[in-house]
């Protein structure tokens, strides 16, 4: 699993909040780096007028979150497709010590390195780092996410 082909069948996000581009290395149960470009015509950015300080473009902190959750996602998928018959959904809880040391702006090409830590029931923990380039410009202590059903049982 390397391409955007795969990941558009592993998670169920499309436009435009499908954030990762591609897997660049996969290390089932243990670890995951993938990588999200970022661009200038991401809807993030409509409506910025003309002359808008740079700071404007700052990619949004809660996209960079949903773009490393996606790739917890994909690394707590190990890289398999859904069961047809599963009817569960993978769903973000949280993240705690969330803390950003820089931004990130059309142009970059966000590095994601999650480390699944622990797997409880159908609870996941996981850790992690973003880069750009050789810059970190995130990191998260827990991102914790669960498996539900998406239909109530009768």
């Amino acid at each position: 699993m390397t391409g955007h082909h795969d990941i558009r069948i592993l998670l169920p996000q499309r436009y435009p909040l499908l954030l990762v581009d591609r897997v660049l290395d996969l290390v089932p149960g243990e670890s995951i780096v993938t990588i999200k470009a970022v661009t200038g015509t991401e809807p993030c950015y409509a409506g910025i007028p003309d002359g808008a300080p740079a700071s404007s473009y700052d990619y949004p902190k809660s996209l960079m979150i949903e773009s490393f959750g996606q790739s917890a996602a994909l690394l707590w998928l190990d890289g398999r497709a859904p069961v047809e018959d599963d009817d569960s959904t993978l769903m973000f809880i949280g993240a705690r010590d969330y803390h950003f040391t820089a931004a990130a702006r059309p142009g970059d090409v966000l590095r994601h390195e999650v480390r699944l830590e622990s797997v409880l029931a159908d609870t996941a923990f996981a850790t992690g780092r973003t880069w750009v380039g050789d810059r970190l410009i995130a990191t998260v202590t827990t991102l914790t996410a669960t498996r539900r059903p998406v239909r109530p049982a009768a």
